[in-house]
């Protein structure tokens, strides 16, 4: 079936006819933090079919925006990435996460969650004004998956693996990040309290936190 146009000389429909597609800005989302193999985008991506990933792919690898190699041995799997142009619009995909962050439909949501999408949460919640209070490294831990945060003269990276001399290391479930940031005063308080500390201090945890909506 031949894909579908707007038919528009115009670069907002142009750039739909790309990526206006379902899953399609969901794929550069999992691939906002590295490589992923097909079948970890898969798990990345509940419900959806291997032939409309397969094609999504060859889609966003024909306009340049992810590349597939194979890593060296002894991995030796086929991966797909970002590529600059991919980069970019993943610059786009996490604004528009800023904008669905504060949406009513948000934050009455009571869907699947992943750690992944948690942490990159932090994205659309994080409060630039607010970046001189908090510790310059953070390392969060979700059972096996481990992401860090780092924060440089304001600017935010998120990133998969331990962090580089975090000042805190904290560990908890996603759910519980969640529920933080969906809470307020003394009930915030409260979830919060239940993160477990493994190095540093409470103190620099509740600062962190403190730069995020």
């Amino acid at each position: 079936m031949p894909r579908r146009s707007y038919g528009q000389l115009c670069p907002i429909a142009s750039a739909l006819d790309l990526v206006g597609e379902r899953w399609t800005l969901l794929v550069v989302r999992e691939l906002l933090l590295g490589p992923k193999r097909f079948s970890d985008l898969q798990v990345g991506l509940p419900g959806i079919g291997s032939n409309i990933l397969s094609d999504r792919l060859k889609e966003l690898e024909a306009a340049s925006v992810v590349s597939r190699r194979r890593l060296p041995p002894p991995a030796a799997s086929w991966v797909y990435e970002l590529t600059d142009r991919g980069r970019e619009l993943g610059d786009i995909v996490l604004r528009l996460g800023r904008w669905g962050v504060s949406s009513p439909a948000f934050r009455q949501s009571d869907g699947t969650a992943r750690p992944e999408w948690t942490v990159l949460s932090l994205y659309a919640r994080y409060d630039l004004s607010a970046a001189m209070a908090g510790p310059a490294s953070v390392e969060l831990r979700f059972g096996d998956e481990t992401y860090s945060a780092r924060i440089d003269e304001g600017q935010l990276t998120i990133g998969r693996g331990a962090a580089t001399s975090p000042d805190v290391i904290v560990s908890l479930d996603h759910d519980t990040l969640n529920r933080i940031f969906r809470s307020k005063g003394r009930e915030r308080n409260r979830v919060a309290n239940g993160v477990t500390i493994v190095e540093g201090s409470r103190d620099a945890f509740e600062s962190f936190l403190r730069l995020f909506t």
